[in-house]
């Protein structure tokens, strides 16, 4: 176990980006604790600044174990087999335990170096005064420790499931973003009801480490209507992350046997090839016959678009259709939320979850189709082959951003219907949701085309994917930091500007939720949002045309 061990983290330090996390780490955490450490002699012995530092202090570092966590064990699996040398390793005298615990233990020493960086300054937010020592300090490292541990697990299971790098990357990012925000929307709406729902969505809820640092950081359960009753938010987490890792690793040890390296597939058979019956029962069966061939490409079409569609998973027709049913039922159960939310809250305070939810799914799936448009043909050796064609750079650049544009489309779709219930039980709130609904198609075009742009500069997919979702959720996620440490550093003008660059906060300052409602974001987070838009699509196109040039 020592062995791998020691390979899987040298070899991990041995990274270019590894070096570059660190130091960046080391400047920001040293920026967060200058930013509110005292300018003069002057003690505040009631200690609300220093719990305001902590509390910010803490989002940071939980915000640094969601987003940078994912990255190695993600690939650790997947590209063991794909170089081949999986199979070497379970021909080693080593059990599988032990394999698995070295890979584990391996990418957890680089997770702990990253939380190891914050101590000094987590040791000057402590000279400050008014942080407990053992009860928030202490607390707070070991939970993190819980949370990398789940984390890196979720990222093990995955890669040995993912046939490639980029893939292993954009589902452990979804598993985690999962985990970690999706899981606080049905609290929101369902925790005043009774019965099975009520026992059902707190624990639901603490499946995501935010309750808990709000509860370490003082700050009790904000967003909550309620005082939770048994068992607190982190003794909660604590027991459903242990039993969730455990669980996890159990199962990724059962997939590293030889069976892993041997995985059939089905040759199948086009639908034009069998009999004139069994394409009639198709027809009927199917309203898109996946096995089915395609029509011609038309005249007036993109190619480098159907290109897209056609050799992407999800962007075939059945797929396609999937998504929309999936959203249809997503779409039905937020009206439903919608309905039962009017008895017992504003639907101005409904209108949040809606934005919340939406710009979940957007930040979860768009880095993950965009990041790679170019990226790919470059990793795959497809880039030449495109370069060759009579299509202009532009031509291109369209094809490939229309092919995920229709993506978001349909996701954004998805809530219609509860933005309709909105307005046919209070019509008045007709220009809300006409704004809500901007800012919404400005933050998928937002997460679309800087996820575009900058994994045009990567060669590697896997590398673009990280890159993408790391700028996507900064802009969306760090934003947020700022707000959630209003009047303390941050002033009231500072939180506005940082937060006109978030299109989602100016989407719930539209919907009065209370600590958005008091900044007026609106026009300016529009022209604002468009400038960037209009800036990564040029830079995208400078990059393509860059690329297209003959060597």
């Amino acid at each position: 176990m020592l062995p791998i061990i020691r390979r899987e983290f040298v070899a991990i330090l041995r990274t270019r980006r590894a070096a570059i996390i660190q130091w960046l780490l080391a400047v920001c955490y040293t920026a967060i604790i200058l930013i509110r450490w005292p300018g003069d002699a002057r003690t505040d012995l009631a200690g609300s600044n220093s719990q305001d530092l902590f509390a910010l202090f803490a989002y940071g570092l939980l915000a640094v174990v969601v987003l940078l966590t994912p990255i190695f064990p993600a690939t650790s699996i997947v590209m063991e087999r794909r170089t081949g040398t999986l199979a070497l390793l379970l021909n080693s005298p080593l059990k599988t335990p032990s394999i698995y615990l070295g890979k584990l233990l391996g990418v957890l020493g680089f997770v702990v170096l990253m939380i190891a960086i914050s101590l000094p300054s987590a040791a000057a937010c402590y000279a400050m005064g008014g942080v407990a020592l053992h009860e928030q300090l202490l607390t707070l490292y070991a939970f993190l420790l819980v949370v990398a541990v789940q984390y890196v697990s979720v990222g093990l299971l995955v890669s040995s499931y993912a046939t490639s790098a980029d893939s292993a990357v954009r589902l452990t990012y979804g598993c985690v973003l999962g985990l970690a925000v999706i899981t606080l929307g049905p609290y929101f709406l369902f925790q005043s009801d009774s019965g099975l729902v009520a026992s059902v969505v707190p624990w639901l809820r603490c499946v995501s480490p935010i309750p808990a640092v709000m509860q370490i950081a003082g700050q009790g359960d904000i967003g909550s209507q309620q005082q939770m009753q048994g068992w607190s938010a982190l003794g909660r987490y604590v027991l459903l992350a242990a039993v969730s890792s455990i669980g996890m690793s159990v199962w990724t040890m059962y997939r590293l046997h030889f069976r892993v390296m041997d995985r059939s597939r089905s040759q199948g058979m086009i639908t034009d090839d069998k009999g004139w019956g069994i394409r009639a029962i198709r027809r009927v069966a199917f309203l898109v016959d996946p096995s089915r061939r395609s029509g011609g490409i038309g005249n007036w079409s993109n190619p480098v678009m159907i290109k897209e569609f056609r050799s992407r998973r999800f962007g075939r027709s059945h797929w396609m259709i999937r998504l929309v049913m999936a959203c249809a039922v997503l779409s039905l159960l937020i009206a439903f939320s919608v309905t039962a939310g009017t008895v017992r809250l504003q639907l101005e305070a409904v209108g949040g979850p809606l934005v919340m939810l939406q710009v979940g799914l957007l930040v979860m799936f768009l880095p993950s189709l965009a990041a790679g448009l170019v990226s790919s043909e470059r990793e795959s050796g497809a880039w030449p082959l495109l370069r060759s064609t009579p299509l202009s750079g532009g031509a291109i650049v369209r094809g490939k951003l229309l092919s995920v544009f229709w993506t978001m489309l349909l996701l954004i779709a998805s809530t219609i219907p509860g933005y309709l219930v909105m307005m046919y039980i209070q019509p008045t709130l007709w220009v809300q949701v006409v704004q809500g609904f901007v800012c919404l198609i400005l933050a998928g075009l937002l997460a679309l085309m800087i996820s575009a742009a900058v994994g045009s500069l990567f060669r590697r997919t896997a590398a673009a994917t990280t890159a993408a979702y790391i700028c996507v959720l900064t802009l969306f996620g760090g934003t947020l930091l700022v707000w959630l440490a209003r009047d303390a550093p941050f002033g009231y003008e500072t939180v506005e500007n940082v937060l006109t660059v978030n299109p989602m906060a100016a989407a719930l300052g539209v919907f009065r939720i209370p600590g958005f409602d008091t900044y007026n974001l609106l026009p300016l987070s529009w022209y604002l949002s468009a400038a960037i838009i209009v800036t990564m699509y040029f830079a995208m196109r400078l990059q393509v045309q860059r690329l297209t040039r003959p060597e």
